[in-house]
C-alpha cells in the first residue's frame, strides 16, 4: 500500500499541484516509491475533521464502544500481520525477526492493553463536612472526579521504531476519547498508512483518526505542532526538535509529552555475571543498529574486569552479522563522522569504526560497523553526545559513588543499565540514576503499565498504562453539595 494522507474517513488523492518525495530503501539505496507532502491546507483539513468527530459521533461514544474499537484495530493488524512486518522492514531495513518478534507484536498489544485499562479504571470520590452545617442539614459536600479527553491531539512520531511508538501514543489518546491527528516520520510512512487502513476497515466514526505525512521543519510536522485547533502535542524524537515543538506549542500554552534523546549509561561491577552483562551490553548497544532510544553508548565498567570485559564486547561486535543499515545516507554520514571524531578525540578503536563491504547490493546501502571505544576522556564530544548508531565508549570505574557520578555527568537522562549480583548494592543505585528507567541485570525489559520517559533534556512526562490516559485526559472535580 503506497504512502498516502487519511483525512476525515477518506484516503486522499495527491494533491493538485502537490509535491512529493522518494521513499528510499536503507539496505541498498533504491527508491521504493514516492510520499505525498501534506500541505498547510491538509494539515489544516485534518485538524478541522478531528474536530467535528469530537462534536459527533467519537465524541458521543462510552469507554465500553471505544475499547471494542480498540481491540477491532488490534485484531485488523493481526490479521494483516506480514503486511505490516514488510512494511516496517521495508522502511527501515531492520532484520525482519525484529520487526515480527518486537515491533508488530508490541502494536497489538498497545491497542488491546489500553482497550483492557479503560475497564475498571478507579474514580475517586470524598465526602467533605462544611464547617458551620450540622449532618443532614446540606452540611455535606460530595466531591467526585472525572476525566475529559483533551481534544483534538497531535502525535509525532520517529523512525527507529515506526509503528511502535506510533501506536504506542494513538492507542491511549483514542482510549481516552480524543481525535488524533498523527505525522509519521518522512522516513517510514508505510505502517502507519496501513494502520490508517485499519483503523478505516474497523469502523472509527470519520475524523477520530486522521494521518498527514511529510517533513517536519516549515513543513506537514511545524504546521501541524503550531495549528491553533491543536489541544495537545505527543512527540518522539530528538531534543533538539522537541525544544522547536515546544517553542511553537508555547504560543498556544498546548500541553506536550515528549520523549526525546538519550546517551545512556551501563554500569557493570566485578561481582556482575559477565558473561550475562557482555550479552546484555551487545544487546543494548547494537541491536537495530543503536537506533533506539535506549540503547546504551556509554559504559563504565569496575576495573578489576575492564580489560576482560572490553576483549569480549568487541568480539561480540565484530561477530555480528545481519543487524542492519541506518536508516539515510545522512544519518549514516553523521554516525561515520562521529567515528572519526573519536579517533581525533584520542579514542582507541577495539573494534568496527568504519563503513562494511559486503561484495553485493548492500554496498548501496546505508550501513556501518558496531563499534566499541575506549580511551576517551568524558569530555569528549563522542562520549557527550548522542550518536544514535551501534557504537558504544568503554571506561573504568573504581567505586560505586565515582560509577554514579560518572553515568549522572550527562545533559540526557532517559535509561540506564546496572549488572551486579549483589541485591543490595542494586537497589542503592538504581534509585540514584539520573534515568526514567533502570534495568538491573537486564535490557529493555518493559511492561506496557509502567511509566516510561526521561528526565533532563530526555523529555518531559511520562507514558505508559494510567500514565499515558492521565496525559491524554483531563481531571475535572464535580462538587455537589448535599
Amino acid at each position: 500500500m503506497k504512502p498516502a494522507h487519511y483525512v476525515g474517513g477518506s484516503f486522499l488523492a495527491d494533491e493538485p499541484g502537490g509535491t512529493a518525495f522518494p521513499l528510499v530503501d536503507p539496505v541498498d539505496g533504491t527508491e521504493r516509491g514516492q510520499v505525498p507532502e501534506a500541505s498547510r491546507e491538509t494539515v489544516g483539513a485534518a485538524v478541522a475533521a478531528a474536530r467535528a468527530a469530537l462534536e459527533g459521533a467519537w465524541g458521543a461514544t462510552g469507554d465500553t464502544e471505544r475499547a471494542a474499537a480498540l481491540r477491532r484495530i488490534a485484531d485488523g493488524i493481526e490479521a494483516r500481520f506480514d503486511e505490516f512486518v514488510d512494511a516496517e522492514t521495508g522502511d527501515t531495513g531492520k532484520p525482519r525477526e525484529l520487526a515480527a518478534t518486537v515491533d508488530i507484536p508490541r502494536a497489538i498489544g498497545n491497542f488491546r492493553s489500553y482497550a483492557d485499562l479503560l475497564y475498571g479504571r478507579p474514580e475517586r470520590s470524598y465526602t467533605t463536612r462544611i464547617p458551620g452545617w450540622s449532618a443532614g442539614a446540606g452540611g455535606q459536600a460530595l466531591n467526585y472526579t472525572v476525566r475529559r479527553p483533551l481534544g483534538v491531539v497531535a502525535i509525532i512520531s520517529p523512525w527507529n521504531l515506526p509503528l511502535l511508538l506510533l501506536t504506542w501514543k494513538v492507542a491511549p489518546a483514542l482510549a481516552a476519547g480524543n481525535a488524533v491527528v498523527a505525522k509519521p516520520s518522512e522516513e517510514t510512512p508505510s505502517t502507519a498508512t496501513l494502520l490508517a487502513a485499519v483503523i478505516d476497515e474497523a469502523g472509527l466514526p470519520a475524523g477520530a483518526f486522521n494521518l498527514v505525512h511529510g517533513h517536519g521543519a516549515g513543513a506537514a510536522g511545524e504546521f501541524l505542532t503550531g495549528h491553533p485547533g491543536v489541544d495537545a502535542i505527543a512527540f518522539t524524537g530528538e531534543s533538539a526538535t522537541g525544544a522547536a515543538i515546544m517553542r511553537n506549542a508555547a504560543d498556544h500554552v498546548t500541553p506536550v509529552s515528549f520523549e526525546l534523546g538519550g546517551k545512556n549509561p551501563a554500569l557493570v561491577f566485578a561481582d556482575a555475571d559477565l558473561d550475562a552483562a557482555v550479552d546484555g551490553t551487545a544487546r543494548s548497544s547494537f541491536t537495530h543498529s543503536g537506533q533506539i532510544c535506549l540503547c546504551t553508548e556509554r559504559v563504565y565498567v569496575e576495573r578489576p574486569v575492564f580489560d576482560e570485559f572490553v576483549a569480549a564486547l568487541g568480539e561480540r561486535a565484530r561477530a555480528l552479522d545481519g543487524y542492519g543499515p541506518m536508516i539515510s545516507a545522512e544519518h549514516r554520514d553523521k554516525v561515520l563522522s562521529y567515528y572519526r571524531l573519536a579517533r581525533e578525540e584520542g579514542a582507541t578503536v577495539v573494534a568496527g569504526g568504519g563503513a562494511p563491504e559486503f561484495g553485493d547490493r548492500r554496498d548501496g546501502g546505508f550501513h556501518v560497523q558496531p563499534t566499541v571505544l575506549t580511551g576517551l576522556p568524558e569530555t569528549a564530544r563522542a562520549v557527550r553526545e548522542e550518536i544514535f548508531g551501534p557504537v558504544c565508549h568503554v571506561a573504568p570505574f573504581d567505586t560505586e559513588e565515582e560509577a554514579l557520578a560518572l553515568a549522572n555527568d550527562s545533559r540526557y537522562g532517559l535509561a540506564a543499565t546496572v549488572w551486579t549480583r549483589d541485591l543490595s548494592r542494586a537497589h542503592r543505585v538504581a534509585p540514584r540514576v539520573e534515568a526514567g528507567i533502570v534495568w538491573v541485570n537486564c535490557w529493555n525489559l518493559r511492561d506496557l503499565r509502567t511509566p516510561f520517559g526521561g528526565v533532563k533534556a530526555s523529555g518531559i512526562g511520562r507514558e505508559g498504562g494510567e500514565y499515558s490516559l492521565d496525559f491524554f485526559s483531563e481531571p475535572v472535580n464535580v462538587c455537589v453539595q448535599i
